[in-house]
């Protein structure tokens, strides 16, 4: 193989250096980010001498070369391009910034609020049962025990702008403690509560700066202006950074930056938000008034949305206004509906997940939401994979549509979900259809419609033992102790495509590698993840742990041989950390590959299902 001609044949494809953002490459293929995949001539690609295969994902164009090539045809790639190696994690950086706005902005939100879960989820859970013993105990409800536990429940719901601006300063690349101060500054006890301005307009006091009335209310329960607000921050301080002098940078940055933003914040960004809650109402009151429930199936459907923005507190003032004119409050369809098929998407990720990290934010999540506490479940778990969050939008219309046709009301507001049998006592039955609607619709197409994006493998106890085991020529035994699969079901497209050749995927049920063959270690990635050996009857085995474990830069990997090595069938050749790919959110099911299969018109393989290291899986 002409290494260096394959090179330029990919480098001009793929539309030279000015079409370039970033290579690198893995035990098995190049990973390009361009700026415009669509000029990419995909045919013409796979067309190249030494080209595999090619498919794009997750914002990378990835070149499948093969073990033991794709290093040298990166290296004359580099010269070709005069571009610089970048890590993993710089394509992958790069990737991300390639992706549409959309994607962008939901996984910023994500990176937001993983940080913090642990925080809201179980003050979410804790308020709603404070929230529902009060209300089914009413002496209890009265006593000091009750007040504290409220206290300490609400309080990372209550200040969550500030663990928002904190969390956000740090993804977006600023100082965290400027973030805290104007998420602090935004909470300040010397401002109205926004929950109480909301109910009494009349409290809201004004200061006049410059051409701008700037309202004296703080922004509890908002999430979006603040996260906007810590986004330009950000872009000041960095500019400011660069073009301050050092001798005062220290204080001059700091100062102008918080000063900036927090007029921004307050007399743009936080009443343009006001503008939008006010309009918003103003289309809801006209949709409620819509015949058959109509209005209610679009509001029941956007209110998810409404608690993503942070802007659902609005909601109170129109639940007043119905309180205070007929003693019904019939905008409790639409909040209830909403938050039970938020609780039931949870649930059906709890249930459907086999990432134990994922179950044990999902069942919480999902409790808290039953309780009319919704912001762990969507921004934990429902909004975090999209899927959940849409299914549940449309189990919310249907609930909140047959609410409102059968005649559901509450007698009060602010209370949700279960403890709304509470304030449902004239339609209890109803309410109880109602529910079981939201939540089931919800479910059930959360259920059919999500899967789980890193699926991961069972682990049992690591045994280092070499397997003694009589190698025959033409044949491959097993590597890896665990449960093997045909290898088009691999999570993997160049594994699944057979672009590498023929062979199986292995979920692991033991951290151990041993040699399929006696032989020649032809290769070890860099990242040590995977390993190429070469028969001594010709036969060319690649070994790959894991799904894009690449990225895990060698952690959990450990290659018992070097380059070069000769090694006999059994014995062992790595040992790997199951545990480790897990904690990394990336499947350990391996791929045992024969890449030279088209070389084997007799080529099968033999056995799948479950499997050990003294069974022959591969036979040319």
């Amino acid at each position: 193989m002409d290494y260096q001609k394959c090179a330029q044949e990919i480098y001009m494809t793929v539309g030279k250096r000015e079409n370039l953002v970033s290579a690198a490459h893995c035990a098995t293929r190049l990973r390009l980010v361009t700026k415009d995949n669509s000029i990419v001539d995909m045919k013409k690609l796979e067309d190249i001498d030494g080209v595999k295969g090619v498919f794009s994902s997750n914002g990378q164009l990835q070149i499948i070369i093969g073990t033991g090539t794709v290093n040298k045809v990166y290296d004359e790639f580099l010269a070709v391009s005069g571009m610089s190696a970048a890590t993993k994690d710089d394509v992958k950086a790069a990737a991300a910034a390639a992706q549409p706005l959309p994607k962008r902005m939901v996984k910023a939100l994500g990176d937001v609020f993983v940080p913090i879960l642990p925080a809201i989820v179980a003050a979410g859970l804790m308020m709603g049962l404070v929230e529902a013993l009060g209300k089914f105990f009413p002496a209890f409800a009265g006593s000091d025990i009750y007040s504290w536990m409220d206290l300490v429940s609400n309080t990372a719901i209550v200040y969550l702008p500030v663990l928002v601006a904190i969390s956000s300063a740090r993804v977006f690349g600023g100082n965290i403690f400027l973030g805290g101060t104007i998420g602090m500054l935004l909470m300040h006890m010397n401002l109205l509560s926004a929950w109480t301005a909301a109910s009494d307009p009349s409290q809201i006091q004004y200061w006049h700066i410059l051409c701008f009335d700037i309202r004296q209310v703080n922004y509890q329960g908002h999430i979006i202006p603040i996260i906007i607000a810590i986004w330009i921050m950000c872009q000041l301080e960095k500019w400011l950074h660069k073009h301050v002098p050092e001798m005062i940078d220290l204080f001059v940055t700091p100062l102008i930056t918080v000063i900036v933003t927090a007029f921004l914040t307050m007399s743009v960004i936080g009443p343009a938000f006001i503008v939008v809650e006010n309009n918003i109402l103003t289309v809801v009151k006209w949709l409620l008034a819509l015949p058959m429930g109509i209005g209610s199936f679009i509001c029941g459907a956007v209110y998810p949305l409404t608690v993503v923005c942070g802007i659902h507190h609005m909601f109170n003032v129109l639940e007043a206004g119905m309180i205070a004119e007929n003693g019904m409050n019939f905008w409790l369809p639409v909040s209830c509906s909403a938050n039970f098929a938020m609780c039931a998407a949870c649930v059906a990720v709890f249930v459907k997940a086999k990432n134990v990290k994922t179950k044990s934010l999902a069942l919480p999540a999902g409790l808290s939401a039953s309780l009319g506490i919704t912001e762990p479940a969507i921004f934990g778990i429902n909004l975090r994979y999209v899927k959940p969050l849409v299914c549940g939008m449309v189990g919310a219309a249907f609930g909140a549509a047959f609410g409102t046709i059968v005649g559901v009301y509450g007698s009060a507001y602010g209370v949700t979900g279960i403890p709304g049998f509470l304030i449902t006592t004239d339609c209890t039955m109803q309410y109880t259809i109602m529910l079981l609607i939201a939540g089931g619709i919800s479910f059930v197409l959360t259920y059919i419609l999500w899967k789980e994006d890193i699926p991961e493998a069972e682990t049992a106890a690591t045994v280092e033992k070499t397997v003694e085991t009589k190698w025959e020529p033409g044949t491959i035994i097993c590597p890896v102790k665990g449960v093997a699969v045909a290898n088009d079901q691999i999570p993997d497209e160049t594994f699944a495509s057979g672009a590498l050749g023929g062979g199986v995927g292995i979920e692991p049920e033991e951290g151990i590698v041993v040699a399929p063959c006696d032989g020649e270690i032809s290769s070890i990635a860099d990242s040590k993840h995977a390993i190429g050996i070469t028969s001594s009857d010709g036969m060319e085995i690649l070994i790959h742990v894991g799904i894009d474990t690449v990225a895990m830069n060698g952690k959990g990997f450990q290659p018992q041989v070097s380059q070069g090595d000769q090694v006999k069938a059994g014995q062992v050749i790595m040992k790997f950390s199951i545990e480790e790919i897990k904690r990394a959110n990336y499947p350990a099911i391996t791929a045992v590959l024969l890449t030279n299969s088209d070389d084997y018109s007799n080529f099968k393989v033999i056995k799948t299902g479950k499997v050990s290291s003294v069974d022959t899986i591969m036979t040319v």
